[in-house]
C-alpha cells in the first residue's frame, strides 16, 4: 500500500493557488517555479526547496521547463512511521531550503530511480526525507561560511543561466560564454559553479540537453534525428549513445 504519493512533475506555466490536509515537499532537478507561502515568495529551482505544512495557502507558477519531484505526505501516517517524529518536525513551519549538491544528486538519482521502477515510491520517499532531516539538522555553517554560499549564489544566478540555456541547447555552449554571463573568468566561474552545484559547467550542460530531449522523446512525435539537432548533438547516433548512458535505456525505447 502506498503511504506516500511521489511523482516527477513538468510544473506548468499557469498560476495555481489552494491548500491541502497533507505535507508536501518540493524538489526541482531542473527549471524553476515560483512559489508563494504566507506572502513569502522564492523560486524553487535544483538549489532552492520547499517545505509545505499541511493547510497552509501557497500558490505556484511553474516555467514549463522544470522537471520537479513532488511529494505529498498524509499526515495520518507519520503516526504508523517508525522515523514519524523526525519527518514531522521537517514540516513544523514552512520553509525554503538551500538544496547542497550532495542532496541535488541525490535527488537526480531518486527521481530517476523513480521513473524506472514506480513501485519503490515509498522507500525512495523516505529515503529522501531522511536525507533531507539528516541535512538540516547538519546545517550549521558558520557565519563566514554562509557569506561565501551567499555570495557565489547571487553571482550563479541558476535560474539566469538555466533560461539561457534553454534557449540555446541547439548550439555550441563554452564555458567562458556562460562565465560572461555572470562576470567572472572562465576559471572562477569553473570552480564556483562546482561548488555549488557538484557538477562541472559541461556535465551540468549535458544533463540539461538530455532532460529536455526526454521530454521531447516521449511528448511529441518528432524525429529522434531533429530532437538531437534540437538539443545540439551532431548526430543521432552521438545523441543515442548518450542518452543510454545518463538514462540507461535507447531513446527509441523510452519512447
Amino acid at each position: 500500500m502506498a503511504l506516500f504519493e511521489l511523482h516527477s512533475r513538468n510544473l506548468a506555466q499557469e498560476q495555481v493557488a489552494h491548500s491541502h490536509d497533507f505535507h508536501q515537499l518540493i524538489l526541482a532537478t531542473c527549471g524553476v517555479t515560483e512559489l508563494s507561502m504566507e506572502g513569502r515568495g522564492e523560486r524553487v529551482t535544483a538549489r532552492r526547496g520547499c517545505l509545505i505544512p499541511s493547510s497552509r495557502h501557497h500558490e505556484f507558477k511553474g516555467d514549463g521547463c522544470n522537471r520537479t519531484l513532488v511529494l505529498d505526505v498524509p499526515v495520518a501516517h507519520l503516526a504508523t512511521l517508525e522515523k514519524g517524529s523526525e519527518i514531522e518536525r521537517l514540516f513544523d513551519k514552512p520553509r525554503f531550503f538551500s538544496v547542497p549538491p550532495a542532496l541535488n544528486q541525490l535527488t537526480h538519482a531518486l527521481a530517476h530511480q523513480l521513473e524506472q521502477c514506480p513501485a519503490l515510491q515509498n522507500e525512495i520517499a523516505v529515503l529522501l526525507l531522511r536525507a533531507l532531516y539528516m541535512y538540516l539538522q547538519d546545517a550549521t555553517p558558520t557565519a563566514a561560511g554562509q557569506l561565501g554560499q551567499h555570495s557565489i549564489s547571487e553571482r550563479l544566478d541558476l535560474a539566469r543561466l538555466d533560461a539561457w540555456l534553454d534557449q540555446h541547447l541547439a548550439d555550441e555552449i563554452r564555458v567562458d560564454q556562460l562565465a560572461s554571463l555572470c562576470a567572472l573568468s572562465p576559471g572562477h566561474f569553473h570552480t564556483c559553479f562546482r561548488e555549488l552545484t557538484g557538477v562541472t559547467p559541461l556535465a551540468y550542460v549535458q544533463r540539461r540537453r538530455l532532460e529536455h530531449a526526454r521530454t521531447l522523446v516521449r511528448h511529441s512525435t518528432l524525429s529522434l534525428g531533429h530532437i538531437a539537432m534540437l538539443v545540439g548533438f551532431r548526430d543521432q547516433g552521438s545523441f543515442s549513445r548518450a542518452y543510454r548512458r545518463y538514462f540507461e535505456l535507447s531513446p527509441s525505447s523510452d519512447r
